[in-house]
């Protein structure tokens, strides 16, 4: 097992058992509307991608009806199927998840019929992150990829505060965030 492997595994426990220790009327409250500094970073009308939460995943659902009551398309990833690249797809209403269909990966997705989207911000599922703004993700690279494609989108990571770490193993391809989104904090923008 190498580094980022074992960093990876202890990582999600870490993560898992946190958001599982929540008490879910507190979880309820959590990353509900996006704080001003974050706001800051997301232009008028721009389309933000978010993710859908997967196993212990601090959850952006609740910024994504923010932002989309507020003027915002909402973008989802969407896969064809496992191995193929990652785009966008519009949700056109993140009030309604039961438009959401399996995704290749864990999680849902909008369905292929959604229009393609071009985002401008994207919100990054991640299992660990540094105060400089490096992100450990699940190792697929789909993200990196995407965002070293597309430079001008803004990449904010949305985590637990048990999720930051001192140091990771960082690769070439990995790409850094703007910011990090905790319950407690803000880190960035870098």
């Amino acid at each position: 097992m190498t580094d980022k492997q074992a960093l990876r595994a202890e990582l999600r426990t870490r993560r898992k058992n946190h958001e599982a220790a929540i008490p879910p009327s507190v979880r309820g409250l959590l990353f509900m509307r996006p704080p001003v500094p974050l706001l800051e970073l997301i232009p008028a009308g721009a389309t933000v991608a978010i993710y859908d939460p997967v196993a212990g995943e601090a959850s952006p659902l609740g910024y994504a009806r923010w932002l989309f009551e507020n003027g915002h398309g909402i973008a989802l990833p969407w896969f064809a199927a496992r191995g193929a690249p990652m785009q966008f797809r519009l949700w056109d209403n993140p009030f309604d998840e039961d438009v959401l269909e399996p995704a290749p990966y864990g999680g849902r997705q909008p369905s292929a019929s959604a229009e393609l989207a071009g985002i401008d911000v994207s919100i990054v599922p991640l299992l660990g992150f540094t105060e400089r703004g490096e992100r450990l993700g699940q190792g697929a690279g789909h993200y990196d990829r995407y965002l070293a494609d597309h430079p001008a989108i803004v990449a904010i990571g949305l985590a637990w505060d048990c999720q930051l770490v001192e140091t990771l193993p960082i690769d070439p391809h990995d790409v850094p965030l703007h910011a990090v989104v905790t319950p407690t904090r803000i880190y960035g923008p870098f």
